[in-house]
C-alpha cells in the first residue's frame, strides 16, 4: 500500500484494519489475524496518538520511530482472542514481524517505557518495540554447539507463564520440557560460503579417525550405493509426491519451496501440488523458501544448515542423546543460518547393535521366564521377570529402523510446546531415509535377527 493510501487514526476502523492486515506474516490464520487487529483497533480509537503510531510501525516494518502502543494489563497478563488466550506482545510480534515466536525470546528495546516485562499497568504491543533473541538477558555465545559438555542447547519454554524474563532450566534436572533450541554458532561458516563437497571416504581411511576408538567397527559399503538417502515430502500425515532419491555423487541437497524442476541434489516442494491442500498448508508452504541444505560427511554423517527465514524443528536421535535426553524425547528447533549435526553413522551402528542384541537376549530370557526357569528372588512362577524384560523384549524391526530415519517439518513445530502434538499434524514436513544406516541394519539383523514383539498370554 502506497504511503498516500496510509491510513490514519481519523478513519473507520474498518480501513485501519484492512491496511493492517496486508502486512501480517502469515502465520494465524486470517480469522485469527483479523479478530486480534480489530480487538486493538478497537481498543485505541481513544488514543489516536497511540494508534497512528501503530499504523506507521507497521506500515513502515519500523522504518521510522515510533511510541508506546499500549493496553490494559489483564490479571493474569494474556490476551484473549478467538477463544485463544496468549501474551499481548507475542501475539502482535508473531503477526507482524515473526510467525514461530515463542514468549522466552522476546526482549524490549530501552526506550520502551511499558514493556511487558516492567510490569506497569498497561502493556505495549508495539512488535518494534521489541526484539528477538533466543531468552531476554541470555547471550547467543551460550547456547551454542561448541564448548565441553555433551551440548550447549538447552530446552525453550512456551507462553505458559508470563511472570518477566524466564531463565533456561538445566536438562540435568529431569525438566519435562521437550523442545530444544539449537541458534546458530558465532563460529559455523557463513551461509553464503560455498559448501565443501567430501566424497564418500573409505571405511579404511575413517576408522583411524580419533573418535573410531569408541565404536564398533562399521563393515565395508557395498561397491555400489547408488542413494545416500531417500527423502518424503508430507502435508500433515498424506504423503505428496514421490519420493526423492539423492544420488551418492550428491552430497549436499537441498530442500526447497520453490516451484523449479527437483532433479540430483535439489528438491523442490513448491511445484508438488495436492488436491486435499488447505489453506493453512498453502499458508505454510509459503515460507519454506530457501528450505533446508543436508550434507553428507564421510561414512554417512548428517548436517544440516537451515537456509529458510523460519526455523525448522528436526527428530534426531543423535542429537536427542547429545542434550542427554532419551531417543524420540525431545524436538530440535534449528534457527535460520544454524549449522548442526543432526546423525552421526557410527553412533547409530552401535545403537542398533545393542539394541538388537538387547531384544534378542531379552526374547530368550522372556521365554525361560514364563516358563518358570529362572530361579531367585520375586520369579514366583516366572511373571515378575517376565513382565520385567517384557519391554526389552518388544524391540522391533520398526523400532530400529527409527535409527535410520530423521523428520524435519517446516515453520511450524510441534510436541508439549506446540498445539500440535505429533509431526504428522504440522502442515509440511520431510521424512529423510538414510541408506548407509539401513543398510548396516540389515546387516546387523542377519547376525541378530528379532522377531517381531509378541505380547504376554
Amino acid at each position: 500500500m502506497s504511503i498516500a493510501n496510509t491510513p490514519t487514526s481519523n478513519d473507520a476502523c474498518l480501513s485501519i484494519v484492512h491496511s493492517l492486515m496486508c502486512h501480517r506474516q502469515g502465520g494465524e490464520s486470517e480469522t485469527f489475524a483479523k479478530r486480534a487487529i480489530e480487538s486493538l483497533v478497537k481498543k485505541l480509537k481513544e488514543k489516536k496518538d497511540e494508534l497512528d503510531s501503530l499504523i506507521t510501525a507497521i506500515t513502515t516494518n519500523g522504518a521510522h520511530p515510533s511510541k508506546c502502543v499500549t493496553i490494559q494489563r489483564t490479571l493474569d497478563g494474556r490476551l484473549q482472542v478467538a477463544g485463544r488466550k496468549g501474551f499481548p506482545h507475542v501475539i502482535y510480534a508473531r503477526l507482524w514481524r515473526w510467525p514461530d515466536l515463542h514468549k522466552n525470546e522476546l526482549k524490549h528495546v530501552k526506550y520502551c517505557q511499558f514493556a511487558f516485562d516492567l510490569k506497569c499497568d498497561s502493556v505495549c504491543v508495539n512488535p518494534y518495540h521489541y526484539e528477538r533473541v533466543v531468552s531476554p538477558g541470555i547471550d547467543l555465545s551460550g547456547l551454542t554447539l561448541t564448548g565441553p559438555g555433551p551440548s550447549s542447547a538447552r530446552p525453550i519454554k512456551d507462553e505458559y507463564d508470563f511472570d518477566g524474563p524466564q531463565s533456561i532450566p538445566s536438562v540435568e534436572g529431569g525438566h519435562s520440557l521437550q523442545t530444544i533450541q539449537h541458534p546458530p554458532s558465532s563460529n559455523c561458516p557463513a551461509q553464503t560460503e560455498p559448501f565443501p563437497t567430501p566424497s564418500l571416504l573409505p571405511p579404511a581411511e575413517a576408522s583411524t579417525s580419533a573418535s573410531a576408538s569408541s565404536f564398533p567397527p562399521i563393515p565395508a559399503a557395498s561397491s555400489t550405493p547408488d542413494y545416500w538417502c531417500s527423502i518424503a515430502y508430507f502435508e500433515m500425515d498424506v504423503q505428496v509426491g514421490e519420493t526423492f532419491k539423492v544420488p551418492s555423487s550428491c552430497p549436499v541437497v537441498t530442500v526447497d519451496g520453490y516451484v523449479d524442476p527437483s532433479g540430483g541434489d535439489r528438491f523442490c516442494l513448491g511445484q508438488l501440488s495436492n488436491v486435499h491442500r488447505t489453506e493453512a498448508i498453502e499458508r505454510a508452504r509459503l515460507h519454506i523458501g530457501k528450505g533446508v541444505q543436508l550434507e553428507c560427511k564421510g561414512e554417512g554423517d548428517v548436517w544440516v544448515r537451515c537456509l529458510s527465514d523460519h526455523a525448522v524443528f528436526v527428530q534426531s536421535y543423535y542429537l536427542d542423546r547429545e542434550a542427554g535426553r532419551a531417543p524420540g524425547d525431545a524436538v530440535h528447533k534449528i534457527y535460520p543460518s544454524a549449522y548442526i549435526k543432526v546423525f552421526d553413522l557410527r553412533q547409530c551402528h552401535r545403537q542398533m547393535q545393542q539394541q538388537a542384541a538387547t531384544a534378542q537376549a531379552a526374547a530368550a530370557a522372556q521365554a525361560a521366564a514364563v516358563a518358570g526357569n529362572i530361579p531367585g528372588p520375586g520369579s514366583v512362577g516366572g511373571i515378575a521377570p517376565a513382565i520385567s524384560l517384557s519391554a526389552a523384549a518388544g524391540i522391533g524391526v520398526d523400532d530400529l529402523r527409527r535409527l535410520c530415519i530423521l523428520r524435519m517439518s517446516f515453520v511450524k513445530g510441534w510436541g508439549p510446546d506446540y498445539p500440535r502434538q505429533s509431526i504428522k499434524e504440522t502442515p509440511c514436513w520431510i521424512e529423510i531415509h538414510l541408506h548407509r544406516a539401513l543398510q548396516l541394519l540389515d546387516e546387523v539383523l542377519h547376525t541378530m535377527p528379532i522377531a517381531d514383539p509378541q505380547p504376554l498370554d
